[in-house]
């Protein structure tokens, strides 16, 4: 009875994993979003752009040269350029590479800052529009761009920046995204690589009851994020809260299931 029982029970448990409550493509609904309630900081002045809040932070010339910078995973160097007394524009690349591409431009009252950013890390670009409120100005005769800003609405991005699939295993689960990211790992709190992503991100995950998955990603063995990602009980949707352990911020938003 016990040699017919046993693969009995795995094949039901592993039937209970396949079927997961995350199993399906989610598309991330914008008007969800709450955003950090601390700002972004920086300054552009006498010729040298700054961001104070990047980690680690960055420093440069603003005269449009590809100038270097270490410890960020996406790109190695900065080209920053002043497009207009209210305007900048920021390319990032990576071995040659363009990885990023943001124009930034202060409304005429200086009260907000509107970023168009077209992100090239992944296979296919994603383009996205994001609007941010002044917290506090730069000094006296710097850029308008200089000073704090908080995050205030995403307002657009491509469906492809959008969108994540997931299926669960016997043991674990596997992400894909148009833009050739994908994992498969196990609920072992072991380290797997995320395919695909530039910056070598290694993730691990674990099982909290059946409708919820806590994923940690880690950069060369130092922990830089924690997605907790629930399940709603009639199965439609995903809240998901992303802390961000380099910055020590968090954000929330809910994905919709699609198919």
């Amino acid at each position: 009875m016990k040699k017919l029982l046993l693969p009995m029970v795995l094949l039901a448990s592993a039937t209970l994993f396949a079927q997961s409550p995350f199993d399906g493509t989610w598309v991330t609904k914008l008007d969800t979003a709450k955003f950090p309630t601390k700002p972004n900081e920086y300054s552009l002045n006498n010729n040298m752009y700054e961001c104070l809040t990047c980690v680690p932070k960055v420093s440069v010339k603003a005269d449009g040269t590809d100038q270097k910078v270490t410890g960020h995973p996406y790109y190695d160097t900065m080209a920053v350029r002043v497009v207009n007394a209210s305007s900048v524009e920021i390319i990032q690349k990576k071995d040659g590479k363009v990885m990023g591409t943001d124009t930034a431009t202060v409304s005429a009252d200086g009260s907000t800052l509107n970023d168009k950013f077209t992100d090239t890390t992944g296979t296919q670009p994603v383009t996205g529009e994001v609007t941010s409120t002044r917290v506090s100005p730069g000094p006296a005769g710097a850029h308008a761009v200089s000073g704090s800003w908080r995050t205030s609405k995403v307002n657009t991005v491509s469906s492809n920046g959008l969108t994540v699939t997931y299926q669960g295993t016997a043991d674990g689960l596997k992400m894909s995204d148009p833009n050739g990211n994908s994992y498969d790992a196990k609920f072992d709190g072991k380290d797997y690589p995320i395919q695909g992503d530039s910056g070598h991100t290694m993730v691990s995950l674990k099982r909290i009851g059946n409708d919820t998955i806590e994923e940690t990603d880690t950069r060369d063995g130092k922990v830089v994020g924690v997605s907790r990602m629930t399940v709603s009980q009639d199965g439609k949707s995903i809240q998901v809260e992303y802390t961000d352990k380099e910055r020590g911020t968090t954000t929330t938003f809910t994905m919709e299931k699609q198919s």
